[in-house]
């Protein structure tokens, strides 16, 4: 997407996904969400072992089935060795937990790392903004439904 095309509402929209993602990382360390709790190692959240404690206790939203419906694609290299875009896989999952974390995920990762050219639905304004807005809106139904929200928030 050239910079021209992105609206005030779509930068507005990142930067709030931005915002609330980072803090919400900062939740999962904060509440011991670590990829390695050996002294001296970097303190990186874990995806993961948020998504084992909490999968039976998960009820999918509209909000967040809704964004696995839309299943944001990723970023592949093919056989001739070209970019492409494919819809990201969900065989490692089991349970909608699963998909949505890998969603909201791949939402971030395309945003931050992902290329911004090359497939109709990433030179989309619409649906970027609708990925953006319903993955902040999920990340605030996480803080809120597994008691987090004084960390997420910032309000103790």
């Amino acid at each position: 997407m050239r910079i021209e095309n992105i609206t005030k509402e779509l930068k507005e929209a990142s930067f709030e996904y931005f915002y609330w993602f980072s803090r919400f990382e900062f939740v999962l360390k904060e509440n011991g969400f670590l990829k390695n709790k050996e002294e001296g190692s970097r303190a990186e959240p874990s995806w993961e072992h948020f998504k084992k404690q909490f999968k039976t206790d998960y009820n999918a939203s509209p909000e967040a089935l809704q964004l696995i419906d839309l299943h944001p694609k990723r970023q592949l290299v093919s056989a001739g060795g070209e970019l492409i875009w494919q819809p990201v896989g969900l065989e490692h999952c089991d349970n909608d937990f699963c998909k949505v974390i890998t969603m909201l995920l791949t939402v971030r990762n395309n945003l931050f790392h992902g290329g911004k050219h090359g497939d109709n639905d990433q030179d989309s304004v619409k649906r970027n903004l609708i990925l953006l807005t319903l993955s902040k809106v999920i990340l605030d139904q996480f803080a809120r439904d597994f008691d987090f929200e004084n960390d997420y928030t910032r309000y103790y």
